[in-house]
This record gives C-alpha cells, structure tokens and sequence, in this order.
C-alpha cells in the first residue's frame, strides 16, 4: 500500500472492536473439488469468465503490479487488451464483469478517488473499447472507493459499492448506461455501514501498526439472474441485506423512503466477493476462515468450501460448464506488508470448482 494512503488509514481508522464468531462448519465438498487454474507472482484481485471460457482478472492494485488487467492465456497472465492500455487506460482497476452483451466491464477506484474513478468496457468480439464514464466528484470523489459491481441483465444499469474505508461514508451508486449518469444512494444507511469488528485471517489480525482497526463498508454485492434484486452488505458486517431493483432505480424516491426498502436478508460471515446461482443462493467468501459458504432462500449459511489455500478468497464469476471460478487475493501478506514479504508469499491462485448449480457466465 502507498504511505499516502497508509497515512490516511492510520489517522481515520479507529481502535477496537471484537472478533465475528465463526459461522462456519464442516464443508459440504471435498478439498479435491477444489482445481488450480493459475499460479501467479502477484495477488489476483476480481475475476470474470466469458460463457466461451476467456478468464479475465485484475491484479490487485495494493500488491503494485508492473499490469493491472490480464486474460489468462495459455495458464500466464497476460496484459488486455493490450500493453500500452495498462497506462494510459487504468488507475487501480479491481472489479470486472461480463454482460449479457458480450462487454467486458472494469471498475477503477484510482487510488482512492485520488486520480479519476471510471467505468470503461470492451467488446470482446473486437477486444476494443466501447464505453468510459469518469464519475464526477460528487459521485466518487477523494477518498471514495468504488470497490464491485454488478450488471443487469438488459446492461442497462450498473449497481455499484462504494466502500469508503478511508472516509466511512460508504453508499451504493447507481449508473445508467445511456444516459451516462450516477447518483449515490443508501449513502450512509445502515446496511452499508462498518460494523464494530476485527478482521483475522488465520496469520493475523488486520490491524495498521498492530493497533489501529480497518473497518470496510459495503463491498460484497450480487444481483440476482433476474435481475430483480441486489444483494449486498459491509465486508465488516454479520448481515446481508437486499433491495429490489426496480426501487433503486425510482429516482422519485426519497432518500428516507428508499431506506425503508431495504430488506435484511440473512446472516454472512466477514465477507469479501459474492455470486449468486440460478436458484437464487448466494455464495459468500469468507477471507477469515479460508471458506466459502451459501445462503439460500432458506435463509441459512452452509458451508461449501474449506481449505487452508483459499488465502483471503475474494472475487467469483461463473464460467462455463457449471464452473465456479475463485480469486485468492492474499491480503493478509499484503496489506501494510513490505514488497518482499509479499514475493515471499507467491504464488498465488486463481481456483475454480463446481458446485453443483449453475450461474450466468461473468456473473
């Protein structure tokens, strides 16, 4: 992490807070479910797979890498659409999905609102750039973070996490493809919010300094295949929460009113990346227990997935053929740990395993 951003952290993040109990049990799979898709010397952030099977990923801005947004070619890594873009395109890209259309969509917090958040997609029919939209500051200004997203089935709207763990103000910001216009909304709402907990993978507690608390706003975020509804919640949070579409998009209602929609789905586990299948289960990462659980409609957590090697599994997207596709960012050797400590850690993964369920590709 840059020290200006590490200054920034270590003066608004707050001491204290408790530990999340452990919401996980024995695992529904295998470990041997669980297949390598590539191993790399950087931590992988956010992941998306095209229904022909093109594997696309960044590579998470905090571990510095020399290219920021890669298609795994071959089992390597290598830049897309092209060198010269990982310039003059992308800040800190993190987040990407795959439409329904066949665009390939990448979300670039630049460095915490310090350069220019944007939303750019490629075709990858032409692998050429087919949109950008550069958020005014009133959207995602200084100090924002536009973390994850989602896309309706139609591409017409974008739901978006605004995490804010530098300010704490977080809020969902809604897009509009057309008219090439955001709006924050829920901005401060409950169910975006930080709870009071410390994050602790199984090396450690992510602490600045070994004292300060990094507390995450609204991060995990899925729509259903639907697109009717948008499931969401703090990655320091115990709860996920849902609101229907077809609300945040009435721009007619009030900012008290709109809050008023928003439903408390169910329990969830400290949580980084979501996905959801075509039965509506949403399948929740767990970084401090090297997990990945469901919730379904049932409203209850399973455990899936158990394995000492999903070090801070992060990013999902469906594949083809029933695959389940997994990032494994590593945050925990890189988050406020030097350059050789992180290269000490490598390699890292990208997984994928099949859970039985299918999802929409991208997704």
């Amino acid at each position: 992490m840059r020290a200006s951003t590490f200054v920034a952290l270590l003066l608004l993040a707050a001491c204290g807070g408790v530990r999340l109990e452990d919401r996980t049990t024995a695992p529904a799979l295998p470990v041997s479910a669980l297949e390598v898709v590539a191993d790399l010397d950087y931590p992988p952030g956010n992941i998306a797979v095209s229904s022909t099977g093109r594997v696309f990923f960044t590579l998470h801005p905090n571990g510095n890498p020399p290219i920021k947004l890669v298609e795994l070619v071959g089992g390597k890594p290598v830049p897309y659409p092209d060198q010269a873009s990982q310039t003059t395109r992308f800040d800190s890209p993190l987040a990407v999905r795959i439409d329904r259309q066949g665009r390939l969509w990448t979300l670039d917090f630049a460095r915490y609102g310090r350069g220019q958040p944007r939303l750019v997609a490629f075709d990858l029919a032409t692998n050429t750039l087919v949109h950008q939209y550069d958020f005014p500051s009133s959207v995602a200004g200084f100090l924002s973070m536009v973390n994850d997203f989602q896309i309706d089935p139609r591409g017409e709207k974008i739901y978006i996490a605004e995490t804010s763990p530098i300010r704490q103000k977080p809020a969902l910001i809604v897009y509009d493809v057309a008219k090439r216009t955001s709006r924050r909304v829920l901005d401060g709402h409950p169910s975006v919010q930080a709870g009071n907990y410390v994050i602790h993978t199984p090396e450690r507690a992510i602490k600045v300094l070994g004292v300060y608390t990094v507390r995450i706003g609204v991060d995990s975020i899925t729509l259903d295949d639907r697109g009717e509804w948008l499931y969401y919640g703090p990655f320091s949070g115990d709860r996920l929460y849902r609101i229907a579409t077809r609300d945040l998009n009435d721009e007619s209602l009030a900012s008290e009113a709109l809050g008023a929609r928003v439903e408390t789905f169910g329990p969830k586990t400290i949580s980084d990346g979501l996905s959801i299948d075509a039965a509506d289960t949403v399948y929740v990462s767990d970084p401090e227990h090297s997990a990945v659980l469901t919730l379904g409609q049932d409203r209850k957590l399973t455990t899936l997935l158990k394995d000492p090697r999903l070090r801070w599994p992060d990013g999902f997207s469906f594949g083809p053929d029933g695959w389940l596709y997994l990032t494994c960012s590593s945050l925990q050797h890189v988050m406020f740990r030097t350059t050789a400590h992180m290269r000490a850690n490598a390699p890292y993964q990208v997984f994928r395993f099949k859970p039985g369920p299918t999802g929409v590709p991208g997704h």
